[in-house]
């Protein structure tokens, strides 16, 4: 089974969301404001590698046993 991490990010200009939207194992991206939230399944180099050349302020990561379904937290 693969991990999966909620995924909390804070930037210092407009977050990556495209980027982001488009890595491997990526879903559930929501922005607020320069804060984007999202799910991570698996390796979190795709990830990593859609923030590359933005300024990240803050990271918080949390397991989770299931994947959230659409709307939820």
């Amino acid at each position: 089974e693969l991990p999966i991490q909620r995924v909390a990010v804070g930037f210092a200009g407009a977050p990556p969301i495209h980027q982001v939207e488009r890595a491997s194992g990526v879903s559930h991206v929501e922005i607020d404001g320069s804060v984007l939230r999202c799910v991570v399944c698996g390796s979190f180099q795709p990830f990593l590698e859609a923030l590359r050349g933005y300024e990240v302020t803050s990271l918080h990561s949390t397991p989770t046993r299931a994947t959230p379904k659409p709307g939820e937290g």
